[in-house]
């Protein structure tokens, strides 16, 4: 029996879900949807437009995946919360960037609405989803959020989509993780891999933070999985974070003045995405 390096299995599921070693993938933050406080009747064909026009800059300038997500929706409801309207217009973005471009697609319904990311991949063919809390628990803006691999794993296989991956983030940001406190990085980082992750993530504190590389490397160091950085990077880190794990999953600093809510900025994305390939 042919026995795989931890590095052998990483690169194996890069290369198989996105067709190269190291992975960009970018984010499509969707405009405000309808139900959420922000959104003031705009047209959904806008809507569906902008965020078309996003995937297609990110395609053009290079990167390996997209994520789609709702990050217009702020404050995010909880998990049981989310109404149905959400995943109903999400998968259409889905589907609409999906054929705009040739790169796999990822769904994030924030917060951690894992069950309804699940859905939407399954009804636009995408290939995996981000989970901010696939184990354990912590406490969030939104109040404690539990870990839903239990009911995702089932819903999954329910609906036919075991081919769509999961994502999960390791010690996520914007919360407190007092609950697990008396369990290390390396412990909650197994717990994501035994709980049937394909995939871990680290983050800072917040949204533009960056992991500690610290962090990072323990994570690294405690799966088979791959392991991507899910916030805080940029054309002056990516090298350096990429020496360690196996891709990043960026929006803010690829946006204009780096601001999350504004359009991509195509000379900071090709600053970027030159930073990524002479690493």
């Amino acid at each position: 029996m042919q026995v795989y390096s931890k590095r052998n299995t990483s690169v194996q599921l890069t290369r198989s879900l996105f067709g190269t070693e190291k992975v960009v993938i970018a984010v499509v933050q969707s405009k405000p949807l309808p139900g959420s406080p922000d959104y003031n009747d705009e047209s959904m064909d806008d809507i569906y437009t902008f965020a078309v026009e996003e995937a297609k800059r990110y395609s053009i300038g290079g990167v390996h995946a997209i994520i789609v997500e709702n990050h217009g929706d702020i404050p995010f409801l909880k998990p049981n919360d989310i109404g149905y309207e959400t995943p109903a217009f999400m998968s259409i973005i889905a589907k609409l960037v999906a054929d705009v471009t040739s790169l796999p697609i990822g769904i994030n319904v924030l917060a951690n609405g894992a069950l309804p990311a699940m859905a939407i991949a399954k009804a636009s063919n995408a290939k995996f989803i981000r989970v901010n809390q696939w184990a354990n628990a912590y406490i969030a803006n939104e109040g404690l959020i539990e870990g839903e691999a239990a009911k995702v794993s089932r819903y999954r296989s329910w609906i036919g989509a075991k081919d769509v991956k999961v994502f999960a983030d390791v010690h996520v940001k914007h919360g407190a993780h007092a609950i697990v406190a008396d369990r290390s990085i390396e412990e909650l980082t197994k717990d994501a891999e035994f709980f049937g992750a394909d995939a871990v993530i680290a983050t800072g504190q917040r949204t533009g933070d960056t992991a500690t590389y610290e962090e990072l490397e323990i994570i690294k160091n405690s799966t088979s999985l791959p392991v991507f950085v899910g916030s805080g990077v940029n054309k002056d880190n990516v090298a350096e974070i990429l020496s360690i794990a196996d891709g990043v999953i960026i929006s803010s600093s690829l946006k204009k003045e780096g601001v999350w809510w504004n359009e991509v900025d195509t000379t900071r994305l090709d600053d970027f995405m030159k930073a990524v390939r002479f690493k």
